[in-house]
């Protein structure tokens, strides 16, 4: 009797295990949470110059999408992400210290340095 509840338990976990990878590959339980929620892009009247910067810890599109929100939280900036690359560009309407960015970035959680 024992070992069909353990063999029970252990495949419970292992179906459990499939059913997460599942939804993970299919872009609906990533590590940040999933979701299919698209911000609406920021857009700027006039552009001044752009920016890069390299965004560490991004691993799916709900990451790209955080990115993105919190740099268009910024007055003034608005930004682009490039997932592959691990790269951010930052479109500038006014003059905004990249401190600024860097700062609000790295409390969301993701390391960023200015891309050379």
């Amino acid at each position: 009797m024992q070992n069909y509840i353990i063999a029970g338990i252990v495949l419970l976990l292992i179906a459990v295990g499939i059913y997460s990878t599942v939804k993970h590959f299919r872009g609906k339980g990533a590590c940040c949470g999933g979701g299919e929620y698209r911000p609406q892009r920021k857009k700027l009247n006039h552009i001044t110059h752009t920016k890069t910067f390299c965004v560490e810890g991004m691993h799916c599109q709900r990451c790209v999408v955080r990115v993105e929100e919190v740099v268009g939280d910024i007055h003034g900036v608005a930004g682009k992400v490039d997932l592959k690359k691990g790269l951010l560009t930052v479109s500038y309407a006014e003059e905004v210290e990249d401190e600024v960015i860097l700062t609000r970035l790295q409390r969301a959680g993701y390391p960023t340095t200015r891309a050379e």
